[in-house]
């Protein structure tokens, strides 16, 4: 991160702390330094030189690494949802589940969605409630580019492919106003197909909750 203000948001909230001009509290800014590990960095003497990891010289700032992590944040960031309405990982829910997996342990054929087998189709997280498959992709945009228009189509084709499918719901959890404010076309082509999309505060609201139903 090389601005002075950062976006930040977890199960707990959302907040913009700008380290430029203090606009929260110390217990704030203290949660901020344990959550994301920096007190632990500075106790435990993980790094050989702070000032050389503030430069990002230990880290390593490529974009793709910046993406994947976004990525990986947003999985932990709905996983947490998960938990917190009581379902129970690999009972539940499912991280990671290809197609042939689902077919393989609930007899559940997913043909169109990976085009009569030519392609290998993986859910973020696959939810299963009374035999009703839920397949789950997330992703946050930090900042705008080519991937999220194709990421957009991509999956307006599943969400129509997946309105004839019998006890099956694709699910889309996706949030970043700097990412899609200049993809808002797409997003929204999609979303007019795809009841079943969901941002952070739609989580915060408990959509998830009413979707899946009683366990």
């Amino acid at each position: 991160k090389r601005g002075s203000s950062v976006y930040a948001i977890d199960s707990n909230g959302e907040f913009w702390f700008n380290f430029n001009k203090p606009n929260l509290s110390i217990d704030q800014y203290c949660y901020f330094m344990r959550e994301t590990g920096l007190f632990d960095l500075f106790e435990n003497h993980l790094v050989n030189n702070v000032v050389d990891y503030a430069l990002g010289v230990e880290t390593g700032l490529d974009s793709n690494g910046r993406k994947n992590r976004g990525g990986d944040q947003m999985e932990d960031l709905v996983e947490s949802f998960l938990k917190k309405m009581g379902l129970l990982k690999n009972v539940n829910y499912f991280k990671e589940m290809y197609i042939h997996e689902v077919r393989e342990k609930w007899g559940i054929s997913l043909p169109t969605i990976s085009d009569n087998g030519k392609t290998e189709k993986r859910f973020d997280f696959v939810v299963e409630n009374h035999g009703h498959i839920f397949g789950i992709e997330t992703n946050f945009y930090g900042s705008g580019g080519s991937k999220l228009n194709e990421t957009a189509r991509s999956y307006k084709q599943i969400a129509e492919e997946a309105k004839g499918l019998k006890d099956f719901t694709f699910v889309w959890i996706t949030d970043g106003k700097n990412g899609w404010t200049g993809a808002r076309h797409n997003l929204q082509e999609t979303f007019e197909v795809l009841e079943t999309m969901y941002d952070i505060a739609d989580l915060k609201n408990g959509s998830l909750k009413k979707l899946f139903g009683s366990f």
